[in-house]
């Protein structure tokens, strides 16, 4: 099994490599060789804490697709999503990859609900198949995790990933699903109507638990419109300490090292899913 568990490994270096190098030649940017590193760990532990459950998947990447809906100002809309199915013996269980942290994904189980209820709407009704169970699984290493790991601490590492638990269980109910269609209905007329009103400071400044990112380091720092957002501009006017607010500083953040890695990751995902492996 030792063995096994290497050449997995292994193969995972290798495929990591060949992503980031795709990504280079499509930005025509590079990473430290430390911060690509901690990218590389992000992937690693995530492997060695949910192998059990990858070596189970059935299905992978299974797209689910509800068309043919209609919003309230009557546009036709569809939804579609992407899930990992599991099936063994005489349970089926779907899981939502989420790159998100634990306590905020554990402060948001109802955002996760409405849309996995949709999924499992379309899994259950459309494609007339049985599910007992949903969960959304984050990949996003806790902090702790990764000090430890950077302080290549083995004894800390081993506690903490046995304390560490990713996956989030999200009960199914149906009676939620007409509700969920309709509010994604609300944002198309929203988007297809040109509101575009920012979110207010304080959910910018917003953490889930001590430690955490912020909404705007988990989000907004995402999004190539930040730097038009009324909100993001008074967020990283905040954070300067206002006094000595430099523009200059202002678009060319520099991140944390471990929110480079973890959105090194993230990109390698958006890789993955594109090309059907990682």
């Amino acid at each position: 099994m030792i063995v096994k568990d290497e050449i997995i490994e292994e193969f995972l270096r290798e495929r990591f490599d060949d992503n980031f190098e795709i990504i280079q030649e499509e930005t025509s940017t590079g990473l430290a060789p430390d911060i690509r590193e901690m990218a590389f760990q992000q992937v690693l532990y995530y492997w060695r804490k949910l192998s059990q459950i990858a070596m189970k998947v059935t299905e992978t990447e299974v797209r689910l697709n509800l068309p043919c809906q209609r919003t309230p100002q009557g546009r036709e809309f569809g939804i579609e999503g992407v899930v990992d199915i599991v099936r063994e013996e005489d349970q089926t269980v779907m899981y939502d990859i989420k790159t998100h942290e634990v306590e905020y994904a554990q402060a948001h189980k109802d955002d996760y609900a409405r849309q996995l209820n949709i999924y499992a709407h379309i899994w259950q009704i459309l494609r007339e198949q049985e599910l007992d169970q949903t969960a959304v699984i984050t990949t996003a290493l806790p902090r702790t995790l990764q000090e430890a790991i950077v302080n290549e601490d083995d004894e800390r590492i081993q506690r903490e990933m046995s304390e560490w638990d990713p996956v989030i269980d999200i009960p199914f109910d149906p009676s939620q699903v007409e509700e969920a269609i309709e509010e994604f209905g609300e944002v198309v007329d929203r988007i297809e109507d040109g509101e575009y009103s920012p979110v207010l400071l304080s959910k910018l400044k917003a953490r889930t638990a001590e430690g955490q990112l912020t909404f705007a380091q988990r989000v907004c720092r995402n999004c190539d419109a930040r730097y038009s957002c009324r909100s993001y501009r008074a967020f990283a006017k905040s954070e300067s300490g206002g006094s000595d607010f430099s523009f200059e500083r202002y678009y060319s953040e520099k991140l944390a090292d471990w929110e480079e890695a973890v959105r090194l990751y993230n990109r390698l995902n958006t890789l993955a899913d594109n090309e059907g492996e990682f």
